[in-house]
């Protein structure tokens, strides 16, 4: 049976799990800890290795994927919105790799979430242009051609009256500014529908922490395109860092 770990750090909780790459489900238990607090680069390498301690991995063969909530170029962080600033410019898969003593596959957060999706979920055989948006922190999105990933997106950072829109859209707006359903709803559905409107694509998947109650919202979008909740919902970044390392 071929497997790989997943490790999916985000801007709360960093969570791993042992995947199944033919299914695209976990084999083991998910294990989740808090990101420790600033999200500082040695910090978050010691918390990973935990992470695989707990998990009995960390002494494991098996392919290692790692997804990290930044843009992510040949290896290196170049950006950091939820996260430490020293991140930015950063040799991170190399900081990892020595940090945990093996070779990583390394990528963004919602680009591994993408590939899960578009491999075994709610983009499975779709044709055209698949957007998927991970909303949490902050807002994450990977881009999906016939099924190929167009790597670092990063529609989170479009401009709102000078601010990322995320800022005011994410999850964390939501529980931050203890906004209803509907209003929440209303922020999402400006977002979509200008991401709609730039790239015209075939299907919207969503996922992320709030995936968990997609009929509290999805009801609420006026759209023409298609939008669905992610199938692996949270466990989309474990699985795509997983399947891009195996």
């Amino acid at each position: 049976m071929a497997q790989a770990i997943g490790v999916d750090i985000g801007g709360t909780g960093i969570k791993a799990g042992i995947v199944n790459l033919e299914t695209g489900t976990l084999d083991s238990d998910r294990v989740r800890v808090p990101t420790p607090d600033g999200a500082h680069p040695a910090d978050v390498v010691n918390t990973v290795r935990e992470v695989l301690t707990t998990l009995g991995v960390a002494e494991s063969t098996l392919p290692l994927g790692v997804a990290f909530p930044a843009i992510v170029k040949h290896g290196r962080t170049l950006s950091a919105a939820n996260i430490s600033k020293e991140w930015v410019d950063f040799e991170a898969e190399k900081f990892f790799e020595d940090g945990l003593g093996r070779d990583i596959t390394f990528v963004n957060d919602a680009d591994a979430a993408g590939v899960a999706e578009a491999r075994h979920g709610a983009a499975r055989d779709a044709r055209g242009l698949t957007i998927m948006t991970t909303l949490g922190t902050g807002i994450g999105s990977a881009f999906l051609y016939n099924g190929v990933l167009v790597p670092n997106t990063e529609l989170g950072h479009l401009d709102r009256n000078g601010e990322s829109i995320e800022r005011w859209t994410a999850y964390s707006a939501m529980e931050r500014e203890s906004l209803s359903w509907e209003d929440w709803s209303a922020r999402l559905q400006e977002f979509y529908r200008h991401v709609e409107f730039l790239f015209s694509p075939d299907l919207f998947v969503v996922g992320g922490g709030v995936s968990k109650h997609p009929e509290k919202f999805l009801p609420l979008l006026d759209l023409r395109t298609p939008i669905v909740a992610a199938v692996h919902r949270n466990a989309s970044g474990i699985i795509g860092a997983a399947a891009l390392a195996g």
